[in-house]
């Protein structure tokens, strides 16, 4: 086992035990213990387990996207006295005293991003533990929590025709329909995609100024408003549908709580 993975296996393990524990308690409830929507559903779960534990976090975020609302008169001055100054050593003083402002004021436009570097771990761990159901199962192993059994059903589950191990990269098992998996892959993207798009533009709307274009904090949040999308467009076609599944859940959970946590009006 190498480094990266010896320092993902916690998550994994832990991802992987959440989502067993949720699926166990949704058998005990009646529901198949085999059927694919016990394992979306378990998913489902895990992204708010996972999202609830970031509240505080998500609190966090808003207060210091209130705190750049606030700088924007003191940001404006500062662009107006650098106005058509654009030698190197003149920007280079602006964005010193831009960045003396955000430490003044305990905060900084890249804020917004610590909730998404957050779920990086347990996102990897997701996607290296579904990644790996069909392998698992031919060879008789278990991931992380979840036992050879285990597997062996998630693996042979399915929604509306489409197994939770399928990906539109990687193929559909035997007995999958493929023109389910590339339908729901394919509505989720663009799900996914667009709750991105739609809460960056929010956080950016209320957190950059909208004057200077000239700003290096304005052009890295634009290039993470236009990135983002792009980055999980494209990934959308590597990840099985429950890692679409899971991130289309949790796209949708950060777009409405930051309308509910910060509803002011771009």
């Amino acid at each position: 086992m190498d480094v990266g993975a010896a320092l993902l296996y916690p998550f994994q393990w832990l991802v992987s035990a959440i989502m067993v524990g949720l699926h166990d308690g949704l058998s005990a409830l009646g529901m198949p213990a085999a059927s694919g929507w016990t394992w979306t559903l378990s998913i489902i779960g895990l992204v708010l387990v996972i999202r609830a534990a970031l509240i505080p976090v998500a609190l966090r975020q808003v207060k210091a996207q209130r705190r750049m609302r606030r700088l924007q008169p003191e940001l404006r001055k500062l662009q107006e006295k650098y106005k058509g100054r654009t030698d190197p050593l003149s920007r280079q003083a602006m964005v010193q005293e831009q960045m003396a402002l955000y430490k003044q004021h305990g905060t900084n436009p890249l804020s917004a991003c610590l909730p998404l570097l957050i779920q990086v771990p347990f996102f990897f761990a997701l996607f290296t533990v579904l990644s790996g159901i069909t392998t698992a199962a031919i060879s008789g192993k278990g991931i992380g929590a979840m036992s050879p059994e285990q597997v062996v059903q998630f693996d042979e589950s399915s929604i509306f025709g489409a197994p939770l191990s399928a990906s539109m990269l990687h193929g559909t098992p035997g007995g999958g329909n493929v023109v389910a998996v590339w339908i729901l892959s394919v509505g989720m993207i663009l799900a996914m995609t667009a709750a991105q798009f739609i809460t960056q533009k929010h956080i950016m709307a209320g957190t950059v100024p909208a004057e200077s274009p000239a700003d290096p904090f304005m052009r890295q949040q634009k290039a993470v408003l236009y990135a983002l999308p792009i980055v999980f467009g494209i990934g959308g076609i590597v990840f099985p549908i429950g890692v679409l599944i899971y991130w289309t859940t949790t796209n949708l959970w950060t777009m409405v709580q930051q309308f509910v946590l910060d509803p002011r009006a771009p």
